[in-house]
């Protein structure tokens, strides 16, 4: 028994920083992984407050904790298509109890009717974390930034229509950066759509499905190019991991359990791994 428990404190010890008990994910589709097997992966690994049987992202993080030798209680409360504020509205009951961490992501556009205006935004991310904050004052609270639609950037009528890739994504960062510098008790961000950024710079993903994935490239949507693929939602896991954990995500390596049962190359879990780690080392001091 002592031996077990050595090696038990060896592996807490080799994983990094002290974790906490509690951590809460709070979004939509983007959260839940649609269209792609992550939204059914390991449902059993996590709590689903909606009670639908959703693994999502949140499974993906606690696989992850659990190969890192960490013990996170995972729990999730997603609706598909809504915004912050309808979690702070509607689900309030779900959502209000006493967490350590709580990770939220908003509505893929900020606002539904007024895409890419910040404020409706900002103001539910501050509603909720002073509500969290009742709770536990010490509550961490972390604003995903999410990645842009290739639909929205290609196809579709819309703010980002014929600009850049990445633009999207730098502006959903640039509005959660303008509601932490309204609301400073909002701990953090999560650069996500920085991370799809960054791996369409280093040629590891396409970033115009409409014209064909390259040779050796993935891509990172699923087929309605607005969600992610397997892939996409592995990347965004990562980077949440990584950023909340201050765990090096390279260590979980090529054969790393959860992008196995979800059938992606070992070479490229590798290369996403380390584009998620070079993402959360650009931000974290």
């Amino acid at each position: 028994m002592r031996i077990a428990m050595g090696m038990a404190a060896a592996i807490l010890t080799m994983a990094g920083p002290a974790t906490a008990e509690t951590i809460l994910f709070v979004g939509n589709s983007f959260t839940f992984g649609a269209n792609s097997p992550v939204m059914r992966y390991r449902p059993d690994l996590v709590r689903d407050l909606n009670r639908q049987g959703i693994g999502g992202v949140p499974a993906l993080f606690k696989s992850f904790a659990e190969q890192a030798g960490q013990s996170w209680t995972v729990s999730l409360e997603t609706d598909p298509g809504r915004d912050l504020a309808f979690h702070y509205e509607q689900k309030r009951r779900e959502i209000s109890g006493r967490w350590d961490v709580v990770i939220l992501q908003g509505y893929s556009t900020l606002d539904p009717q007024r895409p890419g205006d910040p404020i409706r935004h900002a103001e539910a991310a501050g509603a909720i974390t002073a509500m969290l904050r009742e709770a536990n004052p010490r509550v961490r609270v972390e604003l995903v930034s999410t990645w842009s639609r290739a639909d929205l950037t290609y196809r579709t009528s819309s703010p980002w229509r014929g600009k850049p890739i990445t633009a999207m994504a730098d502006d959903l960062a640039a509005a959660n950066a303008y509601a932490r510098r309204r609301y400073p008790e909002i701990s953090g961000t999560i650069p996500v759509g920085q991370a799809w950024n960054r791996a369409w710079a280093e040629r590891i993903a396409d970033p115009n499905p409409y014209d064909g994935i390259a040779f050796g490239q993935v891509d990172l949507w699923t087929w309605d190019q607005y969600h992610a693929s397997a892939a996409g939602y592995y990347l965004e896991a990562l980077v949440i991991f990584g950023k909340i954990t201050g765990f090096d995500v390279r260590r979980l390596g090529e054969q790393e359990r959860a992008g196995r049962d979800l059938g992606l190359e070992p070479r490229l879990m590798a290369r996403l791994q380390a584009i998620a780690q070079a993402e959360v080392a650009a931000v974290t001091p």
